[in-house]
């Protein structure tokens, strides 16, 4: 089996720790957690005290200043476990990359140490009603008013949503510039004006709060704008393979760990005289999930090494979100069919991965659009479309 040399002895100690953390203090109550609808506060601040959020945070902020694959190892340990109600992801991956590559001095100093240590939770504010993968079309408004932006609009699937203390929210400064009139805002959730709606029931990931949020004159100071006004499109451009390339760590390890649950499962089921990996089709569906779960692994390990030298290509980057998920989505599916009725009871980590993989064709870019930015990659100068 083809080795990760990715990680070094450092980086297998540091996933010894995070496992650890994870087998005592979020698998024991998860499905308690599903039944909330959310994860105890608690939660996040033990594991700021263990040192998994924002691990790439700079010391001086209060972060370890380890590499980005400290994050990872994180990321992988809890899908590992089957473990979808954290939203450590958005909070590490999304929200405190955005401040620290776009942050004001006194934007990192308010913000980074207390989402460091669990004590303020991110979370991300741009899809809306009738605006997801296009967020040209958002229409949540920013008016300048003084030294004060008001807020008005509504956001939608956002999680984190019920918890968040900081929100990196997308809104129009311009309704007549496009993707030039969308900025971006801190917003510190105690202020006056700002609305979380109901807790929305999802197909999986139950766990994991996810909410409506509602902006009614919201007055938030000029000095809590992301970046420069009117450049809040550039500045999501410019994360989103980041984001797809934690969709793809994602789904690589998924796909991994369900086939080990597959193989154990088959191996000690019985049917008609015989254990159910003793049939050939059985060991020829695994055969096949497992060859192409080592090509998912290897492409998307090449893609966190490219990431870590600022060479992941949006293309790339694509490329490995669309074929992770699309696997992600099909090994759920025939392994669960392998585990028969047990495999619809939700008692069964199995039912609970088929139901939360469904997202993944949908979060970070639909496969539509994945598609569509690598055909237009291929086709670049040879077709008479506008590109």
């Amino acid at each position: 089996m083809i080795e990760r040399d990715l990680f070094d002895s450092g980086h297998e100690i540091w996933r010894d720790s995070v496992r650890k953390f994870v087998e005592s203090e979020i698998v024991p109550f998860h499905e308690a957690w599903e039944d909330d609808g959310i994860v105890p506060r608690e939660l996040w601040l033990k594991a700021g005290e263990a040192g998994m959020l924002c691990c790439t945070v700079p010391e001086e902020y209060g972060g370890l200043g380890a590499d980005y694959l400290h994050d990872v190892v994180v990321f992988e340990e809890l899908w590992r476990s089957g473990a979808s109600g954290p939203g450590f992801l958005i909070h590490t991956d999304l929200v405190a990359t955005y401040i620290r590559s776009f942050g004001t001095e006194a934007q990192k100093q308010e913000w980074l140490p207390k989402m460091v240590s669990g004590e303020a939770i991110g979370s991300l504010g741009m899809t809306e009603p009738h605006a997801g993968s296009d967020l040209k079309a958002i229409r949540t408004r920013a008016v300048r008013d003084g030294d004060d932006y008001v807020i008005n609009g509504q956001k939608v699937f956002i999680s984190n949503g019920q918890m968040c203390d900081v929100l990196v929210l997308a809104t129009k400064t311009d309704s007549k510039a496009g993707a030039h009139g969308i900025t971006l805002f801190l917003v510190d959730t105690s202020l006056p004006g700002f609305k979380r709606g109901k807790n929305l029931k999802k197909l999986g990931m139950r766990a994991q709060d996810t909410s409506e949020l509602y902006f009614e004159d919201l007055r938030v100071p000029a000095s809590a704008m992301l970046g420069e006004e009117g450049g809040g499109f550039k500045i999501m451009m410019t994360k989103l393979a980041q984001e797809r390339l934690a969709q793809a760590i994602r789904s690589a390890t998924v796909v991994e760990t369900v086939l080990d649950w597959t193989v154990k499962y088959t191996s000690e089921r019985d049917a008609f005289g015989q254990t159910i990996a003793d049939f050939q089709n059985t060991q020829f569906v695994l055969a096949d999930l497992k060859a192409r779960s080592v090509m998912a692994r290897v492409f998307t390990d090449k893609c966190i090494e490219l990431f870590m030298q600022d060479k992941l290509d949006p293309v790339d980057a694509a490329m490995a979100k669309m074929t992770t998920s699309e696997l992600h989505c099909e090994t759920v599916d025939k392994c669960l069919q392998l585990f028969g009725g047990w495999g619809y009871m939700w008692e069964y980590p199995i039912a609970r991965a088929y139901a939360d993989a469904r997202i993944v064709k949908i979060a970070g870019g639909s496969i539509e659009i994945m598609k569509t930015i690598i055909s237009r990659d291929m086709f670049k100068g040879k077709t008479g479309q506008k590109r």
